[in-house]
């Protein structure tokens, strides 16, 4: 923002943030906001705006000044309550509700060009006839390739209105074919339960990335087809999962405890408690159960981990949680936007806030706290957490859990630092990967990915990956089996890597998860438990 325009913006922030407080201390997102009390402020509010769009010297974007606004007041109260502008809203909405109108394709810009990856089950695309590898080149008038597109940037030519449609034009490698397909865009998923399989005969695994509209019905189709399985143990991997709605969370929770059990209460600022209890309809209460968390699980995640926890169910593994212990709700500010407002405060069964500590109005050393974690050595070894005694509570068994700051889990995991991957090789892995596949999918098409994990031998494709990347570094005399190759460990961790990578590419997140989990420190702790048990 133009230096010249800062008094101007704090004080129609000021102004308007009288009259966003009246709001906030007794609106909803339906009905009349705006009280007799109130109403002079939003005459004032609107005299500004008036005054600044007819009198002042320079042109300025009111729209933008508001924004700015309203996103600098949330700033004040705390981390959580966010500003969602209108062109952002719709993606936030999608996220949340678990699906989108598009064509339904995973894609990535290679070479300039929209190459799809893997068509999106029950798509349009997929009904289509789009297969992985199809290069899409123009979107109804619209030319695709060659313009330097970034990927963001995509969806708004593929996405739209339901039943309306596209028609694109794909280049096909396989057969060196171009063809026009009329696609009819539609519902498409946005999947919550990423992968679920059987790590052995008796123990399943299932990976849940959000909590989102859809993610019960998808985590509770998961959970039955791994008990009709045999499985007699679950490992639920909450690890990366910044949350979503609290009542989705209660729900998978519900499958894991018996009636009657306290999953969570929530507390507003007049103190009205709501509580949320099991019931009867629990499909795996008595089974193993082992919980995965790190820190940037948060939200709905914590308020899962921590209602198994504090009711004694389970195994709770891996590191100390985000750490957010606030409730959000979306209201509707007219225009297509909306902010996300704190409105309560959660406790687990035990009556623990998880909330870390923050200083309203000072976001920077709230985001600060992940690296703060990393100096402290807290990633590293569970010793280094610090827990504070007076916020110390009891499990009904008699276990000491502690609130203040996300959940510190049961048994702990350091992080690998071993197997950090800077984003060059990741990026070059990618695109050396999808070349691979792309060149060989017929032969690829015959194997299974039970073979392909157990026989595929993928030290060619790895001599052949260090030919290309220490061709690409020659003109900088850096070469990777000089750098990160110097070791056995980055050679394992390479080859891995690759060999996930290419699962990925033929059969989807299975492929990738199966081949990663065979040195993934937390599923060996888990494997470790159950030998133990």
């Amino acid at each position: 923002m133009n230096k010249n325009y800062l008094p101007l913006y704090f004080a129609f922030a000021i102004v308007f943030g009288v009259l966003i407080g009246s709001f906030f201390n007794g609106g909803s997102s339906s009905g009349n906001l705006f009280t007799n009390k109130s109403s002079a402020n939003e005459v004032k509010l609107k005299r500004l705006i008036d005054y600044i769009q007819r009198d002042y010297v320079d042109s300025v974007d009111t729209d933008s000044l508001l924004d700015g606004a309203i996103t600098q007041i949330l700033g004040k109260l705390d981390p959580h309550s966010v500003y969602i502008p209108k062109e952002n809203l719709q993606q936030v909405t999608e996220n949340m509700q678990g699906n989108f109108v598009g064509i339904g394709v995973q894609f990535r810009m290679i070479k300039d060009s929209i190459t799809v990856i893997q068509p999106i089950k029950g798509g349009p695309s997929i009904k289509a006839g789009i297969k992985a590898g199809d290069r899409i080149l123009m979107a109804n008038k619209d030319t695709l390739y060659g313009k330097k597109l970034v990927s963001s940037g995509i969806p708004k030519f593929l996405k739209g209105e339901p039943n309306t449609n596209v028609d694109l034009q794909v280049y096909r490698k396989s057969n060196d074919s171009l063809f026009t397909i009329r696609l009819k865009r539609g519902k498409v998923a946005i999947k919550s339960v990423d992968v679920s399989y059987m790590i052995n005969d008796s123990v399943g695994y299932i990976k849940l990335e959000r909590f989102a509209r859809t993610s019960y019905r998808e985590f509770k189709t998961a959970l039955t087809k791994l008990l009709d399985k045999g499985m007699t143990d679950l490992v639920l991997d909450l690890r990366g999962n910044g949350g979503g709605y609290i009542d989705i969370a209660n729900k998978i929770v519900d499958e894991f405890l018996e009636d009657g059990k306290l999953i969570v209460f929530t507390k507003d600022n007049k103190g009205n408690i709501d509580e949320s209890f099991s019931t009867s309809r629990g499909s795996f209460e008595k089974g193993g159960l082992y919980i995965l968390i790190d820190q940037n699980s948060a939200s709905a995640s914590e308020i899962v981990a921590g209602a198994l926890q504090d009711n004694d169910r389970g195994t709770t593994i891996g590191r100390r949680s985000f750490g957010k212990g606030l409730v959000q709700e979306e209201k509707d500010l007219g225009d297509g936007s909306a902010i996300r407002l704190t409105i309560a405060r959660y406790y687990t069964p035990t009556g623990r806030s998880i909330q870390k500590p923050y200083e309203k109005g000072n976001g920077k050393s709230y985001s600060r706290d992940i690296n703060n974690r990393i100096k402290n050595g807290e990633l590293l070894n569970k010793d280094s957490i610090k827990v504070v005694d007076s916020l110390q509570f009891k499990t009904p068994k008699g276990k000491i859990v502690y609130g203040g700051g996300g959940i510190v889990p049961d048994v702990f995991v350091a992080i690998d630092t071993t197997a950090y991957l800077s984003n060059f090789y990741l990026n070059s892995i990618q695109n050396f990967a999808f070349d691979l596949v792309d060149t060989n999918r017929k032969k690829f098409a015959k194997m299974t990915l039970d073979h392909f994990i157990a026989s595929y031998d993928i030290g060619a494709a790895y001599t052949a990956y260090l030919k290309q990347i220490n061709a690409r570094l020659s003109d900088t005399r850096i070469r990777l089996n000089n750098t990160y190759n110097s070791s056995d460990k980055s050679k394992q961790i390479i080859q891995q890597y690759l060999k996930a990578t290419i699962a990925n590419q033929i059969y989807g997140d299975e492929g990738y998860y199966r081949i990663m989990q065979f040195d993934d420190k937390m599923i060996l702790k888990v494997l470790e438990l159950e030998t133990t048990n």
